[in-house]
């Protein structure tokens, strides 16, 4: 099992069959409103827990509800979502690590010894924490997620400025007369942003992962939006009774993330980038 797992990333027929895969996801969750076959908030209790049929094709929930559609509309919210905080949180991190790697000096200990602070603590408890403060709801986990990713951008992004000040077309670029600006937007972060897009598809994972466990918690998407964490909470009722409201979810929840993981494995091996765990 392990060495035919090695050799399909060996051979990198991973990677086109993790992106057809992310690709149809994405498919879905842009055109959810045409796919899905219902409402995904409509409430029927007439159709109460009503087993998979020609109108609700994964049956519905203890409200009516149409399992299908609300899952293809959960794909708008965990994917859109976690596309904003990989770029937001890459932005961030490109600014404040470039900056610092750069610039040097007490200006990069001062930034850096605030990202180690950061990273001290383990990721849910900071998100918990933070949460918390911010109060429940989407945008207050998007916040909080992004207040906490974009650390870790920027020590990997301040690492590799500090590996390129060293080369010699940096030098050179200086004696040419290059002013920093230019320096930084010609060869720095042309040169640090491909390993970075590499790891995000590592961190993708992670972002929906931490939506899903926001929102199972009754802290992320509120009632009756629906999110793939959300519908796992809401079908904990009836797990002895109706364990698919929990198992679809579950499901596509494990798909995308073991996914995006092995195209980031993979990718990461094809360009040598480390990842951060």
């Amino acid at each position: 099992m392990i060495t035919s797992v090695r050799k399909m990333f060996k051979s990198q027929k991973v990677i086109p069959i993790c992106s057809i895969i992310l690709g149809i996801l994405f498919i879905i969750a842009i055109f959810a409103p045409w796919i899905a076959p219902n409402d995904p908030i409509a409430v029927n209790l007439a159709y109460k827990l009503h087993p998979p049929s020609w109108d609700f094709p994964l049956g519905t929930d203890h409200l009516g509800r149409c399992n299908l559609s609300r899952i293809l509309y959960g794909a708008r919210i965990s994917l859109g979502c976690a596309m904003l905080i990989f770029i937001s949180s890459l932005a961030i991190g490109l600014i404040v690590g470039t900056f610092s790697g750069y610039k040097g000096g007490w200006v990069d200990h001062v930034l850096m010894r605030f990202c180690d602070g950061v990273m001290a603590f383990p990721n849910l408890i900071l998100i918990l924490g933070l949460v918390g403060m911010f109060g429940p709801g989407l945008p207050q986990v998007i916040l909080a997620l992004m207040l906490v990713q974009w650390v870790y951008y920027a020590r990997m992004f301040r690492g590799m400025v500090l590996s390129l000040k060293e080369h010699n077309f940096i030098a050179a670029a200086k004696i040419s007369g290059s002013s920093q600006w230019k320096i930084i937007k010609n060869h720095i972060v042309p040169n640090v942003l491909p390993p970075l897009v590499v790891m995000g598809t590592l961190e993708m994972g992670w972002a929906i992962m931490d939506i899903s466990a926001m929102s199972f918690l009754g802290l992320g998407v509120q009632p009756p939006t629906p999110e793939w964490g959300a519908m796992i909470h809401e079908g904990k009722s009836y797990i002895r009774t109706n364990p698919e409201l929990m198992l679809y979810p579950g499901l596509i929840i494990m798909l995308v993330i073991v996914t995006f993981n092995l195209l980031g494995e993979a990718l990461s091996e094809r360009y040598g980038v480390k990842r951060r765990f």
